[in-house]
């Protein structure tokens, strides 16, 4: 049996968004993955509690919201008690060896990435793929991990990144979305917080 192509989209969904939804659709297109599995954190740990919807709330919201057959909405990192992404895909790697996992991010996150507990342990375990996001390309592109890691980057289309033997990762130029939960967030007026 072939393994499965899982990508891991990890978030607080504070709330869910179309920008979840438009990278995920694409993960599966251009990724050629079986699934894409949303990772709701019970807590950022680099986020203040302070403007935090609960937890259950956040992960019943974006299950409502998925809706697609191929979307996952799990609360994993509540039951396998792990806070760090690092940690997060550790254990998945050790509950799932015959799944390979690919970790999803948008161009935001690339840029700030270096501010992650054990970020290099990342790259090491998983192939990674960027989505281009309004504003922060060329930022996300010329930070340290970029640059520490230029020599594992991988031209798109990327189809076979999941099966590539990390670190491996690619950076896709997808049609921008400017959705953002702060901006969400903002117009419900509670505090601005990305």
């Amino acid at each position: 049996m072939p393994k499965r192509r899982i990508g891991l989209l990890g978030g607080s969904f504070n709330p869910a968004h179309e920008g979840h939804r438009h990278v995920s659709l694409e993960a599966l297109k251009r990724l050629d993955l079986d699934e894409v599995w949303w990772l709701v954190a019970p807590q950022n740990p680099l986020k203040p509690i302070a403007g935090m919807a609960p937890f259950a709330d956040r992960l019943a919201k974006a299950a409502a919201f998925a809706k697609h057959p191929r979307i996952r909405v799990l609360d994993l990192e509540s039951r396998l008690g792990t806070g760090y992404t690092a940690d997060t895909i550790a254990a998945l790697r050790a509950c799932y060896p015959r799944t390979h996992f690919v970790w999803l991010m948008g161009a935001d996150n690339l840029a700030q990435i270096r501010h992650w507990r054990h970020w290099r342990e990342i790259f090491a375990r998983v192939p990674v793929a960027v989505f281009a996001r309004p504003s922060y390309c060329r930022k996300a592109l010329a930070e340290l991990p970029a640059k520490r890691f230029a020599r594992a980057r991988v031209a798109p289309p990327a189809r076979r990144l999941a099966r590539l033997k990390p670190p491996a990762w690619v950076f896709l130029p997808v049609r921008l979305d400017p959705s953002s939960a702060s901006e969400i967030r903002s117009h419900r007026g509670a505090p601005s917080r990305r």
